[in-house]
């Protein structure tokens, strides 16, 4: 059988896009080029000159057309941002939109593709994975192999405050039918997912391209314990309410360091702690390595759940730096020993080794043989 590859990368997500499926599939498609293989990316419109980023990986590069559904208008007026807030998360939960449109648009230009190998399709958002089902040939002239790549469950999700209405099964059911694999980051996961399908589930984690040799991390102290946390915040997972109220309250000498898409949920805290907390909006991955690097300890916000894993804690390993877990029963005691310099109860982190992407790309590519 032929070493090289003809692979079909289809995500909403991708460079220089900052979230967790973007990594996905910028990091793939990159080892995947310089493996050799014939790779092509199709993605969402972004309004980005990608010649730098082409003439480095010169892979082929497709993105579908800017929406042509209207979104919903931002009002900085308080009232009506509460109102569209609302309006924007009932259209959300009831129709996935405007992520809906995703479907036609993958749907549309998978239209011409043809001949590859393999075709990974990455979630968030699932109209990508609809939308691929809908455009696969039962034929298999797409693709020998389809791969339904998730982040986090759909249907099974138990980190948002709602759950997705029935109607919704339907699609899921009908797209992990279509898929010929569905690859998902950690094994405790699969209980999120329809038991008719768990012989279809692949466990392939997060990867990223990062040097397998363990580098030296100075032992140099900050002049006051300084640490980070980087990420979002999710309702009733991933609360920052409790460790803020506590360092409000505690009077000792800290700065602590927030990389976050939701920085107005800290606000109030930003004035009662001036120059102690600074928040920020999210920076590229390799700017942050470099921060969380030289942080005393990070924190992470647990999701509380077996059935999600935060990518994050990849990256906080490879900073190698003592991580604080926060959980829902956080009562300040494991912080105040952090701050002295005791990480006795520091988090446990997986072995860095097996989220090389290297090692990554050939789970993926050893589904050609199964």
């Amino acid at each position: 059988m032929n070493r090289y590859k003809k692979i079909l990368l289809v995500s909403n997500g991708f460079f220089p896009e900052i979230s967790p499926r973007s990594y996905r599939a910028t990091e793939l498609a990159k080892e995947f080029f310089r493996q050799g293989h014939e790779v092509t990316v199709i993605s969402k419109y972004r309004d980005y000159n990608y010649s730098d980023f082409l003439k480095e990986y010169p892979i082929t590069f497709k993105m579908w057309g800017k929406f042509k559904l209207p979104t919903v208008p931002d009002f900085r007026k308080k009232y009506l941002s509460v109102f569209v807030r609302g309006l924007s998360r009932f259209l959300s939960l009831l129709f996935e939109y405007p992520a809906i449109e995703d479907m036609f648009k993958v749907k549309k230009m998978l239209r011409d593709e043809s001949g590859y190998d393999i075709i990974i399709s990455f979630a968030v958002p699932y109209p990508v994975h609809w939308g691929v089902a809908w455009a696969m040939d039962r034929r298999k002239q797409n693709a020998t192999k389809w791969v339904a790549d998730c982040g986090d469950p759909y249907m099974g999700d138990v980190l948002d405050t709602f759950r997705k209405p029935f109607y919704f099964a339907y699609l899921e059911k009908w797209f992990c039918r279509r898929a010929d694999f569905i690859s998902i980051p950690i094994e405790k996961a699969k209980p999120g997912y329809y038991s008719e399908f768990h012989h279809k589930i692949r466990i392939i984690p997060q990867g990223f391209d990062f040097d397998l040799k363990k580098e030296e991390v100075s032992g140099n102290k900050n002049p006051v314990p300084t640490f980070a946390y980087a990420g979002t915040f999710l309702q009733g997972a991933r609360n920052p309410e409790p460790l803020m109220h506590f360092l409000a309250d505690f009077d000792f000498q800290f700065k602590f360091l927030v990389f976050t898409n939701k920085p107005d949920i800290l606000e109030k805290y930003k004035f009662l702690l001036h120059e102690k907390l600074i928040v920020s909006d999210y920076i590229p991955r390799q700017e942050l390595m470099e921060v969380l690097k030289k942080m005393d300890f990070l924190i992470n916000f647990d999701n509380n759940t077996e059935l999600n894993s935060p990518s994050k804690l990849i990256d906080y390993a490879i900073a190698q730096r003592p991580v604080l877990n926060i959980t829902k029963d956080f009562n300040g005691e494991d912080l105040k020993a952090f701050l002295r310099g005791d990480y006795s109860n520091q988090m446990l982190l997986p072995d860095i080794n097996q989220y090389h992407i290297r090692n990554i790309s050939h789970l993926f590519l050893d589904l050609l043989e199964s």
